[in-house]
């Protein structure tokens, strides 16, 4: 579901639909917290390695003179 959110969002989906898959998100992983299923920053590790998977790194290096975009 989080994959979906950030090609829904890429994709420019609308507000009402990106809010309810946010809340089914949010309600699914408050409860793997609630329960102990996974920590805090286990669950931080896995949105930004989705987060990466769909939409790049979260910072890039831009060369000016060369045009050539990497990441950091």
């Amino acid at each position: 579901m989080l994959a979906d959110i950030f090609v829904a969002k890429a994709a420019g989906e609308t507000h009402t639909r990106l809010s309810r898959a946010h809340g089914y998100v949010d309600g699914f992983m408050r409860a793997l917290l609630e329960t102990g299923i996974v920590t805090k920053e286990e669950l931080l590790e896995l949105v930004a390695a989705e987060r990466e998977r769909a939409s790049g790194p979260a910072m890039r290096t831009f060369d000016p003179k060369t045009g050539d975009v990497r990441a950091a």
